[in-house]
């Protein structure tokens, strides 16, 4: 039983022996979560029109699963990373992002628990998911940080200040705006670029809210190395939700003006990383 033990420890958190490594815990988590995010991709981003057939509960219109859908597949990508990279520090900020969306999400499957599909398999796999991450995510991120040593070396490439305060306050903001959004999901349902229900407009407010935090975590580490994977899931996620508004600008209002802030603040906010990560690539 000693001996278990030990193992055990080495396996989980023994800071001194992996110094800044991802745990091998760590490392099975995110390729347990890697295929429920790869379903959820492949059924809202490339079946957003049928959703009552292969989802948990019926989506309309299709703008709202294609948005869903990228950040899932983006979701792929990052937890990819997490199974195969050796830092921690590395995907570090983007966990407490994720653990803020899946409470998020816990706590609108509850408050909507009406408009799920209960006799379709997909609500229990929701369900599983929405009851499981909330208190995993959070313990997987405290249990590896343990052995993070928070050092970096004289040579590292760091973020410039501008871009960390800039990232900092839209973070700030976005995060801010997404609380109450979800709070008092009325505010959007009648000022949205698309169609939303209190519902709907909940879950997007889950997903703005992982966008916010996580930009607000990446400003507490300079190191580019902490920052370079969640600049390249965002470059990801928000071309595919670019592509989706494209496949169905059908579902916009042209006379909103909003519609011209969210479609042109992700193309500007998508270029800027673009350019932030060549440039920070190349020195």
């Amino acid at each position: 039983m000693p001996r278990k033990k030990a193992a055990l420890r080495r396996w989980t958190m023994d800071p001194s022996a992996r110094d800044g490594q991802v745990l091998p815990i760590t490392r099975w988590v995110a390729r347990f979560i890697i295929p429920f995010l790869a379903a959820a991709f492949l059924v809202l981003y490339g079946l957003p029109d049928q959703t009552t057939t292969y989802f948990a509960w019926t989506i309309r219109p299709e703008m709202t699963p294609i948005l869903m859908g990228a950040g899932y597949g983006a979701g792929v990508y990052f937890f990819y990373r997490v199974s195969t990279v050796e830092e921690w520090h590395a995907v570090a900020p983007v966990f407490l992002g994720i653990a803020t969306f899946t409470w998020l999400m816990a706590i609108a499957t509850v408050l909507h628990w009406e408009n799920f599909n209960h006799s379709h398999f997909t609500f229990d796999l929701w369900v599983f998911l929405y009851a499981v991450t909330p208190v995993l995510i959070p313990a997987i991120w405290a249990l590896n940080r343990r052995t993070d040593p928070e050092k970096r070396t004289e040579d590292e490439s760091l973020l410039p200040r501008g871009v960390r305060v800039l990232g900092g306050l839209i973070g700030i903001l976005v995060t801010v705006s997404a609380v109450t959004l979800f709070v008092a999901p009325e505010l959007m349902i009648g000022v949205w670029p698309w169609a939303v229900s209190s519902f709907t407009a909940r879950i997007l407010a889950g997903w703005f809210a992982l966008f916010g935090v996580v930009n607000c975590a990446v400003v507490l580490d300079p190191r580019w190395s902490a920052a370079r994977i969640l600049i390249q899931s965002q470059i990801l996620g928000f071309t595919l939700v670019l592509i989706g508004v494209a496949r169905v600008w059908a579902n916009f209002d042209p006379s909103n003006v909003l519609t011209w802030g969210v479609v042109g603040g992700m193309a500007l906010y998508l270029i800027a990383i673009l350019l932030l990560y060549i440039g920070m690539e190349i020195r």
